[in-house]
């Protein structure tokens, strides 16, 4: 309900103050003269053109609108714009060029400590963080598109970064080439809703210390890590794609210290780890599809309380992995397409319950360079021989309800 109240925020800035305008047709052509001029209310229409003022600060509340995609230039010397005021819009320009530094971490738009400010259909080119809300309460973030070009993690920013606010709605914005997509520490009680994350440095999604925190049909591919949630609690991942992570140490998402949250419904397509879980308890992991990736599930020993259930396996080079003999997590119902059981009874439910650990993965988890035996006839047998007589697996490491079909995707 918070989100749907927020979203009429939208609606509810006030249209009744004047219209400024600012170009090289009109009297004020500065921006800066502009919103000096302004009062609060006050509409600020910015024509097209090119404008070099150095860090513009909107520090009065306004509706900033750029008609022809005008552009904010940086120069790489300045933060270009920095909000100090609350129920500000900035809507329709093209931001480009920030300075770089790694201590005051300039932007392309800064929100400072503020109320129902909303940030949409920008377009942020080359900025060393992109779009950063600094403690602000109820802001949206929508429809923007951003772009940086580094290589190295220290060359940029994240692309929208968030640090302790809350309430806060990321709606449908394309985020490409900066460090981490999307970041948020202490960010409570917010939406993440399609928004397309993709060849970033390091994650596509990072989140640190960040509660009661919902994520909806977004896409990360393609990223160095992946998405990456930790020390966090409540959270709810709802139809979302994770396709091409690939790398030694990356994976479609990684849970780390993770609590009483639902990954529900989402689809991990091609990447070295599909979930990678350490220190990870009382999470359900439902209705989720694996297909081509490296590790299905990789579940350290540190995990406990998990329920896997009603998901589908599909062509994963290891639909299971951990590295503990322990069995404290729970598989139910799922559909693996390595099952090899019958059902007599037709009841949808394989007879026999199905081992999803396979011995080649308990030895590659020890031993990574036994992965050069991988297809080898006798790890075949082997692992064969140990699914009908367990020894080196758990022998309770087991789906007790296989599913002979799949689930519907």
């Amino acid at each position: 309900m918070k989100h749907f109240l927020i979203i009429a925020l939208l609606f509810s800035f006030s249209v009744k103050g004047t219209t400024i305008h600012v170009g090289k047709s009109y009297p004020i052509k500065s921006i800066k003269k502009g919103i000096e001029v302004a009062k609060k209310g006050d509409t600020l229409m910015v024509h097209t053109g090119l404008y070099k003022e150095g860090n513009i600060i909107i520090d009065k509340k306004i509706v900033f609108i750029g008609k022809g995609l005008p552009v904010l230039d940086g120069e790489k010397k300045h933060e270009v714009l920095s909000v100090k005021a609350d129920s500000v819009v900035v809507d329709g320009f093209k931001v480009i060029r920030s300075s770089y530094a790694t201590i005051t971490d300039p932007c392309g738009i800064k929100v400072y400590n503020r109320k129902y400010v909303a940030i949409q259909n920008n377009v942020l080119d080359d900025n060393f963080f992109g779009i950063y809300l600094q403690n602000c309460q109820k802001c949206t973030i929508k429809n923007n598109s951003l772009k940086a070009y580094g290589k190295e993690e220290q060359q940029l920013g994240n692309g929208i970064h968030c640090w302790k606010s809350n309430e806060i709605l990321i709606i449908g914005n394309t985020i490409d080439g900066h460090r981490d997509g999307i970041y948020f520490e202490f960010v409570y009680d917010s939406l993440i809703w399609r928004n397309i994350s993709t060849n970033n440095v390091r994650y596509g999604l990072h989140f640190m210390f960040s509660h009661s925190d919902t994520y909806i049909t977004n896409v990360f591919e393609n990223n160095g890590a992946g998405v990456s949630v930790m020390y966090t609690k409540n959270v709810k991942m709802f139809n979302n794609y994770f396709e091409e992570n690939w790398g030694d140490s990356s994976h479609g998402i990684l849970l780390k210290d993770i609590t009483d949250s639902y990954i529900f419904n989402n689809k991990f397509i091609k990447n070295t780890s599909a979930i990678y879980m350490e220190g990870a308890s009382r999470n359900k992991i439902e209705k989720n599809v694996f297909i081509s990736n490296g590790w299905g599930l990789k579940i350290q020993a540190s995990c406990m309380d998990n329920v896997i259930v009603n998901n589908n396996f599909f062509k994963n080079t290891f639909d299971i992995s951990t590295n503990g003999s322990l069995v404290l997590n729970t598989f139910d119902s799922n559909f693996w397409d390595k099952y090899e059981g019958y059902d007599l009874d037709k009841n949808g439910i394989g007879d026999v319950p199905y081992h999803p650990l396979s011995l080649f993965a308990v030895l590659t988890e020890s031993t990574p360079s036994a992965m050069l035996l991988y297809r080898s006839f006798m790890i075949t047998l082997l692992d064969k021989s140990e699914k009908i007589l367990p020894s080196i697996t758990p022998d309770n490491f087991l789906d007790k309800t296989p599913l002979i079909k799949s689930m519907p995707l």
